[in-house]
């Protein structure tokens, strides 16, 4: 079965404590990595965690915070150091292009790879696709510009029945057509419809990375049918004053977007440092949708 994973490098807020890191995740998707977020110490998590280097495409920054963008340069250095080759591209809101493209020709100008940096639409939108995958953003609500990211699963192809197709004498070269949806032709002019000949594929999946926002139906929206959402819950209900001055939600009402937007499984994370443990906002996340995991560093998700 074809691998999407969500890799859980950091998942706590602005300051970095013993107990969790800034924010970043990296997903694999079929053994390519694309990460979300680059805060200090994503490239030592990612050593822990043995994700390669090598296999690191494409980093996608929420927006300009520190807690969200300071690991970058050094993780395209160290990136260097270790004889990456190809390109990495650096998708990041416009406001950030200019200074960390400056930061990186004087840091790591002599890096064996090419880094390429786009900005993020304005409005949203794709910035990513290829033949089973595309990524798109969204605008969240911040006090800076900011963004979310959904990982879809492009849909897949149909299973082919073999007792069918060797019934039919369907030739090898056609197998491929017969999986995207095509009939088959006999040679004495009979059409085999698609649906005699396979079984349904199997169901694409999404994930929604929902980085700094205040509580607002509008991401309800933006991620509406996603599978799996990762949504920000920096603080429980005794600091919802505190998140809507911030900009930031809390663990039930990320739950709230998660309901409304139908998901499946809602992951929180982006927890204050005030906060010991994550239990309160595992415990009130739950009271308003049943599927929670609360993030923590060097965990691993299968989404399939």
């Amino acid at each position: 079965m074809a691998k999407f994973q969500i890799n859980i490098l950091g998942c706590g807020s602005a300051t970095p404590t013993l107990r969790h890191n800034p924010s970043c995740q990296v997903i694999d998707f079929r053994d390519r990595l694309f990460m979300i977020d680059c805060g200090e110490g994503a490239q030592v998590e990612m050593r822990r965690m043995k994700l390669s280097y090598q296999r690191l495409s494409h980093i996608f920054i929420s927006h300009l915070h520190g807690d969200h963008c300071f690991g970058l340069p050094g993780l395209l250095c160290t990136m260097g150091l270790h004889q990456k080759g190809g390109k990495v591209t650096v998708c990041m809101p416009q406001q950030g292009l200019e200074l960390f493209r400056s930061f990186v020709n004087y840091f790591c100008k002599e890096t064996p790879f090419e880094i390429e940096f786009i900005p993020v639409p304005k409005e949203g939108g794709v910035v990513y696709e290829d033949h089973a995958l595309i990524v798109e953003a969204f605008p969240l609500y911040h006090r800076v510009p900011c963004y979310g990211y959904i990982f879809r699963e492009k849909p897949k192809q149909r299973h082919i029945n073999g007792e069918m197709a060797k019934f039919y004498q369907v030739p090898v070269y056609m197998m491929n057509d017969i999986r995207c949806g095509a009939d088959f032709v006999t040679p004495s002019g009979e059409v085999i419809p698609n649906k005699i000949l396979t079984t349904p594929a199997d169901a694409a999946t999404s994930y929604a990375y929902c980085s700094d926002t205040v509580f607002d139906s509008r991401v309800a929206e933006s991620v509406k049918g996603v599978d799996v959402i990762y949504h920000e819950a920096t603080y429980a209900d005794d600091n919802i004053d505190k998140a809507l001055e911030r900009g930031h939600s809390t663990a039930r009402q990320a739950a709230i977007i998660a309901r409304e937007a139908g998901a499946r499984e809602l992951i929180i994370g982006h927890y204050s440092k005030r906060y010991k443990d994550y239990e309160v906002m595992l415990s009130e996340a739950k009271e308003e949708f049943d599927c929670v995991i609360a993030a923590d560093e060097g965990m691993k998700i299968d989404l399939l």
